[in-house]
């Protein structure tokens, strides 16, 4: 025979195995019953509690008008014990809390000292149960941030991301549906991204209506059920879909300022109403998914500009001009840019060799990774190791850190090596090692780097007649020499003088804002003569000079001013070979009376005595020449 007290501390040992097994406190009082049940075989006994206005039976006992209701609720009311009819009704709860009782029958089955000790160890219970569920949901909603948080930091798409998010709150907040609005104020409108069990294109409501908008406005949370204002709900959308709401939970989106990005909502709680815990997880979830929408916008936007300026860098390399030899060189660059060949572009000092190779990089896969471009003729023979391959910190006097070269620089991208002719042997063969092993190793270092490289060399010089004359590597001559690109001097490109300084006069009309300038006849027919030393690296500079020179809109002969190549005094002697004998005669004359004049400090009386004629036929000549004859 079991004593009182043993009693008690078997029923509060199996209530406190209920609260360990119980998934909520429904369960709870379930698992409470049948312990119960079994201490008092002979009894009847009934849980019941409020639900809002309404009593609730726990478990499968008896139907609620089977039991003394008002009975109940008076021993909820006085948090007494109450009798009557042959039931006892037990208070767990009253007063201050949602009423719970247990009712037992016949009355005198339980004496009213262990009614009282009863219902004092089923209140410890479902208060350490209620603790117990609110702990194990955490934990849950705890497990679902932190694997989501890992996902949205490798997700890029932001349309699976957005859709990943709302299956997790609809699961976790036992949800039918979840939606994410994203806003898009210029039209003013929410636009699901997605709405969950909505088929067919985005949903797209008003910005200004129902709660979703109200929470859009206010920057706060609601909760709604069809015991509020329905008038609050945007029914059109309900029954447009052929989906009623019964209950809600909309949480705003807020970036790192606090200003809205949308709404994250939640529909129809599949036990009914939404909890201030269900609200407090999806606050926090959104705020996750507005840092990972946040970010991936950024990204976008960052992947947006990076494009965009390629596309402007593209337009900047542009080879400008329409004569036989740019139009097919425009044609090669865009063959061989889809491929890896090593090209070797050749051609004078100012053609735009730097030019090709850029519009080569940028037309090819690499597009998007690094251009590094160097100097051969500008590094001391002591040094290309290092500016090529990299030092560590110690290898020489001046290695105070480590250094990485130009090669690890460009991994990815394109490598230029401009004025290749100028590197030493010693460099040379260097050079040739990294280009068939696709391996550097810093100066002073151990560890071999992998580079993925595209190299591409340029020069002014004859490197066969280098490879002949023993000053350049043949073997590195044929690993360069893959594709080879001849840029044509200016002299040789006839017309296209006049459409390249016209495209530069554009260009720095811009950058000074100002309107673009327009080339007089006579400033076009002295361009074509002129005989180009610097080649369109000259033409750029004097174009350059002229927008910012020259007062008016027209640009006359008199305005330009070119600059004579060092050691010389004039054009004398470099008339264009692609020319006919009548204009490069024209030419020549132009040069050589220019030269006498400059000679004889603009006096064209001087002038026309050392060249042996009258000064009248010498302003003759010059006005059918287009020179200008405004001289002493």
């Amino acid at each position: 025979m079991h004593s009182k007290n043993d009693n008690d501390c078997m029923i509060a040992s199996e209530l406190l195995t209920a609260v360990g097994r119980c998934a909520s406190v429904d369960h709870f009082r379930e698992l409470a019953l049948s312990a119960l049940q079994l201490h008092f075989p002979s009894t009847r006994i009934a849980w019941v509690h409020q639900q809002e206005a309404h009593w609730a039976v726990a478990g499968k006992s008896d139907a609620l008008a089977q039991l003394p209701i008002d009975l109940a609720a008076t021993a909820g009311d006085e948090s007494e014990i109450a009798q009557g009819g042959g039931w006892m009704a037990i208070p767990i709860t009253g007063r201050s809390l949602p009423a719970e009782v247990l009712l037992v029958s016949p009355h005198s089955a339980v004496a009213l000292s262990e009614a009282a000790a009863l219902g004092y160890l089923l209140r410890s219970g479902i208060e350490i149960a209620s603790r117990h569920v609110a702990l194990e949901v955490r934990r849950r909603q705890l497990e679902v941030l932190l694997e989501l948080a890992g996902r949205w930091q490798q997700n890029q798409d932001l349309t699976d991301l957005l859709s990943s998010m709302a299956q997790a709150a609809a699961r976790v907040l036992e949800g039918d549906r979840a939606s994410i609005f994203l806003w898009d104020k210029p039209r003013g409108e929410l636009v699901g991204y997605p709405a969950l069990g909505v088929s067919g294109e985005r949903l797209r409501i008003r910005d200004d209506q129902g709660i979703a908008g109200d929470v859009l406005r206010n920057s706060r949370p609601r909760r709604w059920d069809q015991t509020q204002n329905q008038t609050e709900i945007n029914s059109q959308v309900g029954e447009k879909l052929g989906y009623p709401t019964r209950s809600l939970l909309a949480v705003p989106l807020l970036d790192r300022k606090n200003r809205p990005l949308g709404v994250f909502e939640v529909l129809n709680h599949r036990c009914g109403e939404f909890s201030e815990n269900d609200q407090s997880f999806l606050t926090e979830l959104a705020r996750h998914a507005a840092t990972a929408v946040e970010n991936l916008q950024r990204i976008a936007n960052l992947i947006e500009s990076r494009e965009r300026l390629v596309r402007l860098a593209g337009g900047a390399v542009e080879l400008v001009g329409e004569c036989p030899q740019i139009v097919a060189l425009r044609d090669t660059v865009s063959r061989v840019s889809a491929t890896e060949l090593s090209v070797l572009i050749l051609g004078e000092n100012g053609t735009g060799k730097e030019v090709v190779a850029r519009g080569l990089h940028l037309q090819s896969r690499r597009r998007d990774q690094p251009f590094v471009a160097v100097n051969c003729a500008a590094i001391a023979e002591t040094l290309i190791e290092s500016e090529l391959f990299g030092h560590v910190k110690g290898a020489f006097t001046d290695a105070v850190q480590d250094r990485a070269g130009k090669f690890e620089l460009a991994s990815g991208g394109t490598l230029l090596l401009d004025e290749i002719g100028e590197l030493s042997l010693s460099g040379q063969a260097k050079l040739l090692r990294v280009l068939e092993e696709k391996l550097v190793t810093r100066v002073g270092g151990e560890r071999p780097i992998h580079t993925d490289v595209r190299v591409v060399a340029a020069t002014n010089q004859d490197l066969a007649k280098l490879v002949r004359e023993k000053r350049f590597r043949e073997d590195l001559y044929f690993r360069l020499n893959v594709v080879t690109l001849q840029l044509p001097p200016l002299r040789e490109r006839g017309d296209d003088v006049v459409v390249l300084a016209e495209h530069f006069l554009l260009q720095f009309a811009h950058q000074i804002g100002r309107r673009p300038l327009a080339l007089a006849p006579s400033a076009q027919r002295r361009l074509r003569l002129h005989s180009w030393p610097g080649n369109v690296r000259e033409l750029r500079n004097l174009m350059e000079r002229v927008t910012y020179l020259v007062g008016g809109d027209i640009v006359e002969e008199t305005d330009l001013a070119f600059v004579l190549a060092p050691g010389s005094s004039s054009d004398v002697g470099t008339v264009p070979t692609n020319m006919p004998l009548t204009d490069a005669t024209e030419v020549f004359q132009r040069q050589y009376i220019q030269r006498h004049i400059e000679a004889s400090a603009g006096n064209l009386a001087q002038a026309a005595k050392q060249l042996g004629m009258h000064r009248s036929n010498l302003y003759r000549k010059m006005s059918q020449l287009g020179m200008d004859t405004h001289h002493k």
